[in-house]
């Protein structure tokens, strides 16, 4: 079992000057579900290396199991500080795609042509692909057999209420709520800050950092 995790390497809010990157719950948990099920993990980003960590995400408020143990595993870390570049994975190397969220991915996986065509070989392939949080921001200009790969699918991401919590509406290049629906997705979400992943056929999404879990479990399933 082969799952290529991509994450983002753009490090600012917008034109606020703050820092972003990936969430970092979002990789850690659903890294550890995977290595726990025994499957061959490769980590990219457009740029390769070292991709940046939201400074938000490792607040003391934020703190997860996943992210005590990544933070005790060298190995992991060496991981993720030396991620390939996404031009550099085929699609036919993987079982499957799975995309953490934070900001970042907003910015320059939503639009990047290698990540869309990644994800549109892999899914073409009958492959499943997954993203949480911000993550299923790398599907809006997905397409399958001409249409937003979404249209019709039960699908969650970054509510736009969560979004107004963390005060970044005005911001963001886009809302993820908003966006998965005008591409004609079925959006449907939880309470704020609960875990809830959906899967509709090969895609899954989880709507925010309480969702990795989850969502990387029902990836395992799918893959059986």
């Amino acid at each position: 079992m082969k799952i290529l995790m991509v994450l983002t390497s753009h490090d600012r809010l917008g034109d606020t000057g703050r820092p972003t990157g990936f969430w970092l719950e979002e990789f850690a948990a659903p890294y550890y579900v995977f290595k726990d099920a025994g499957a061959e993990i490769t980590v990219a980003s457009p740029k390769g290396g070292q991709p940046p960590i939201d400074p938000k995400s490792d607040e003391p408020g934020n703190q997860t199991d996943a992210m005590a143990r990544f933070k005790t595993d060298p190995a992991a870390q060496e991981v993720l500080a030396n991620t390939r570049k996404l031009s550099d994975v085929r699609a036919d190397d993987y079982d499957t795609l799975f995309y953490p969220g934070g900001h970042g991915p907003m910015w320059d996986l939503a639009d990047d042509p290698t990540s869309i065509a990644l994800i549109e070989a892999v899914y073409n392939a009958n492959k499943p692909v997954a993203a949480v949080c911000h993550g299923p921001a790398v599907l809006h200009r997905a397409t399958y057999q001409g249409e937003p790969i979404v249209k019709g699918k039960r699908v969650t991401g970054f509510a736009n209420s969560e979004e107004e919590a963390v005060e970044l509406t005005n911001v963001v290049p886009f809302l993820v709520e908003d966006e998965l629906k005008r591409l004609g997705g079925r959006y449907e979400k939880a309470a704020d800050w609960e875990s809830f992943a959906i899967v509709d056929g090969r895609l899954i999404t989880g709507q925010n950092p309480a969702s990795s879990t989850a969502a990387a479990r029902e990836l395992l399933k799918l893959l059986g």
